[in-house]
């Protein structure tokens, strides 16, 4: 089910017709991948899975503070498609489509058809090659790996060649909600000869996104030579409770997987109503800290816009 209407989603999920909190129709459409709908409770309108990709009227409401464009992407915009925001990594934007529309997403609102042409690449790519200062390149979106694999292997092959850039970083939430459409053998072949140092980081916000599939699927990724690192978003009665978040250290942890960050929500336009107050996400973290070994404890953090790093919270 790559695409459905909201309607065709409740109907397939055995949900009530009549929720009048529901919005049928969306500037940012509704976008759900079966490997995801399969992990979904049915009949569960309080899923924590669900609430994340169900659009509902409280994205209608404007609230103080919240934007079109929360950590400022496109005022370090220098180049179509290119992000160098901070010291010595640029992201590139390499695809303008996602496996998933998740109803919080940072850019739901940025300007794909102007930033992420393909046609764009080589001029990023020389911008990347001129400045020796770069030393890693983080592959953004939209998602990356939503690219045909060939195409996404051309594209780090490219920059394979820049002899300065030593670390390539893939940030991708479709080897967690679409194991099943990720790319395998060109990258797993690519990963296994490269010169690079190879990052993966991953978007997982509830143990219930995770599989027998995502397992099978990272472990390839881990046994090409990958680090695996995990990033969630902190949202509003989908996982801002301790005992939440530990099993999903835990679950991420048994697939190979480090927590990493653990995201303030950027005030993106329509989600608000996944907010979290910084005062209950400095009691969540006191409380996993007392439950979990430091390595599996996430940072939790907030991207300013205009700040030169992700400033700490805890």
């Amino acid at each position: 089910m790559p695409k459905s209407t909201t309607h065709k989603l409740c109907q397939t999920l055995d949900l009530s017709l009549a929720n009048n909190n529901i919005l049928e129709e969306s500037a940012f459409p509704l976008k759900v991948p079966t490997d995801f709908l399969q992990q979904i409770q049915q009949g569960d309108e309080n899923d924590p899975l669900l609430k994340q990709v169900l659009p509902v009227k409280e994205e209608l409401i404007v609230s103080e503070g919240f934007k079109q464009d929360p950590v400022g992407d496109l005022l370090k915009n220098p180049t179509p498609s290119l992000i160098h925001k901070y010291h010595g990594r640029v992201l590139l934007i390499a695809s303008p489509k996602c496996d998933i529309h998740c109803r919080y997403c940072f850019r739901r609102h940025f300007p794909y058809q102007e930033h992420s042409n393909q046609r764009h690449w080589q001029t990023s790519i020389q911008t990347i090659t001129k400045d020796e200062s770069i030393h890693e390149v983080i592959l953004s979106g939209g998602d990356p790996m939503s690219l045909q694999e060939n195409r996404l292997i051309s594209l780090i092959e490219d920059i394979e060649k820049i002899p300065h850039i030593k670390t390539l970083r893939i940030h991708s939430r479709t080897p967690i909600v679409a194991p099943s459409k990720a790319p395998q053998n060109l990258l797993l072949n690519w990963a296994q000869k490269t010169r690079l140092n190879k990052v993966l980081v991953v978007h997982c916000n509830h143990k219930n996104e995770l599989s027998s599939k995502t397992a099978e699927l990272l472990s390839l990724y881990k046994n090409s030579g990958f680090h695996l690192l995990n990033q969630s978003v902190l949202l509003k009665e989908i996982n801002d409770d301790a005992k939440t978040l530990t099993a999903l250290s835990h679950a991420l942890f048994e697939q190979g997987v480090m927590p990493y960050y653990l995201h303030q929500l950027d005030k993106v336009e329509g989600a608000s109503h996944f907010e979290v107050s910084d005062k209950k996400a400095l009691e969540i973290m006191t409380e996993i800290r007392q439950k979990l070994p430091g390595y599996l404890v996430p940072k939790l953090v907030r991207e300013i816009a205009g700040e030169a790093n992700k400033t700490a919270l805890f």
